[in-house]
């Protein structure tokens, strides 16, 4: 019956999720602060995971066309977002920190080679929220690769009770948006996850 469930949510589920995230975006005021440039040189984008709902819009009404990828996690969950995530023409790399690490920092590593961008939640997918996990900062030093932050307030919103306080846009609010390109090359893993956290905290909705 479980396995039933999960089948009929993964057919359901995503495609009104996706209509709620273009109804709030299509409604909202929005404004985009470009703390630095972002030019099209290729980022490891990063986003906290309770900006989930909106970020990954944000980041293709600025890379229109930009090939990517996001790393998802394996749980049930993570096949809902991936799928809503291809609505945005988003691939998905299936893969965390816990499961499946090295595999999915491969695949990685290949799409960078050809071109692609990957999007990453450092604080994801279980947490603690706002926390600071190796992977974006492993693939931005590796790559040598700048990291683009994505960054949001909103005047109005719901916030969920899960770990990480999922905040979900009231349609027809007031958006803004603080984008920044950094690079962390020649730091070491500790400074440069120190650095990361800090940058994507500066405006994040508290």
């Amino acid at each position: 019956m479980k396995k039933i469930i999960r089948k009929i949510a993964y057919i359901i589920a995503p495609p009104i999720i996706y209509i709620i995230m273009r109804f709030i975006w299509y409604t909202s005021k929005k404004k985009f602060n470009f703390i630095t440039p972002i030019t099209d040189h290729q980022h490891i984008c990063v986003c906290w995971h309770n900006e989930l709902l909106i970020s990954p819009q944000a980041y293709r009404a600025i890379h229109k066309k930009q090939p990517s990828f996001a790393i998802i996690s394996q749980h049930f969950d993570g096949n809902i977002i991936a799928k809503v995530l291809s609505y945005l023409k988003i691939n998905s790399l299936r893969g965390s920190t816990s499961r499946g690490a090295s595999s999915v920092l491969r695949q990685s590593f290949r799409a960078i080679k050809n071109g692609q961008e990957i999007l990453i939640t450092p604080d994801g997918p279980r947490g603690p929220k706002y926390s600071m996990s190796d992977g974006a900062i492993g693939l931005a030093l590796r790559s040598k690769k700048p990291i683009f932050i994505m960054s949001y307030k909103v005047d109005r919103f719901w916030q969920l009770k899960s770990w990480d306080k999922f905040i979900i846009p009231k349609p027809f609010s007031k958006i803004e948006f603080y984008l920044q390109s950094i690079s962390i090359d020649g730091l070491e893993l500790e400074e440069a996850k120190k650095l990361l956290q800090m940058k994507m905290l500066e405006y994040t909705q508290k």
